[in-house]
């Protein structure tokens, strides 16, 4: 497995297996199978509601602790300072664990200063390895790198052939914050595996057009975390270092950007006002 390098010297694999959307009730089996084929990078998040099964599938599968990269989130309604302290120790508990490879906050609203102070001290007592956000835009991005004691080191945003964010990339790259996609294959909206362009690609090099897709990625250095409940999928997913795609490929693949999301924008005060609602649903059961 290929390893990308943290500006802090943390290595972490350039590919992971990410949980979102599987249930409670396959998460444990999906994540041994995940282990068995290879992975050694596990994604989760506090609003996932899967953690402990997660934690359960690592204890199961005998491999040491720290042979696995493990990332968890914050969600929203546990961010600030003290909130998101506590919410990261029953993280760290749920899944078994008394340190963390990586923790983010999950989304840029609410008071994610008092919440990113709190890893920064987490990190500093050595429960976490890495800190970092997700969905950050870069204006956000830049704000919380310059205001703060330790920059993020990464920042899991949504990429994709359709969204490449380049511009968001290049902010990222120049305060050596790493991009990881967590939507490698745009969920295959807007019809992306069937895309004219990437199934030539695919055929030429006789690999998947999803394959193809994250070996884009890899050559892009980003990092992935494609999700997948079967186990042959898994498998596929992790067979993209045996090709190198051409420039002419990758020139091809830049062609198809649309520059813009595929789900939503974090800018938007109606898709703020729908994250509220959510985060107050969420008190109140």
């Amino acid at each position: 497995m290929e390893q990308i390098t943290l500006y802090n010297g943390v290595k972490m694999p350039i590919v992971g297996y990410g949980v979102y959307q599987v249930s409670k009730e396959e998460c444990e089996r999906c994540v041994m199978d995940a282990l068995d084929v290879g992975y050694r990078s596990i994604d989760t998040a506090q609003s996932y509601f899967n953690e402990e099964q997660v934690g359960t599938a690592i204890v199961k599968s005998g491999i040491p602790r720290e042979d696995i990269f493990l990332t968890t989130k914050v969600w929203v309604e546990h961010y600030g300072y003290e909130e998101t302290k506590k919410s990261v120790l029953e993280s760290m508990r749920k899944l078994q664990t008394n340190y963390l490879d990586l923790v983010l906050l999950h989304q840029p609203f609410s008071d994610y200063y008092g919440a990113y102070r709190a890893l920064e001290d987490l990190y500093d007592e050595g429960k976490l390895r890495a800190i970092g956000v997700s969905n950050f835009y870069p204006d956000r991005l830049v704000d919380i790198a310059s205001f703060s004691r330790v920059k993020p080191m990464v920042n899991q945003v949504e990429t994709h052939p359709f969204n490449q964010q380049i511009e968001a990339k290049r902010w990222m790259d120049k305060y050596g914050v790493q991009m990881e996609a967590w939507a490698p294959f745009g969920e295959g909206r807007g019809g992306l595996f069937e895309n004219p362009v990437l199934v030539q690609i695919a055929e030429k090099y006789k690999k998947t057009t999803a394959q193809i897709i994250l070996r884009w990625h890899i050559q892009r250095g980003v990092v992935v975390i494609p999700k997948s409940t079967h186990k042959a999928r898994m498998e596929e997913n992790l067979n993209v270092f045996d090709f190198v795609l051409e420039q002419t490929d990758l020139n091809r693949i830049s062609e198809l950007d649309k520059k813009q999301s595929s789900f939503f924008s974090h800018s938007d005060p109606s898709m703020v006002e729908w994250f509220v609602r959510m985060v107050e649903e969420r008190k109140g059961k």
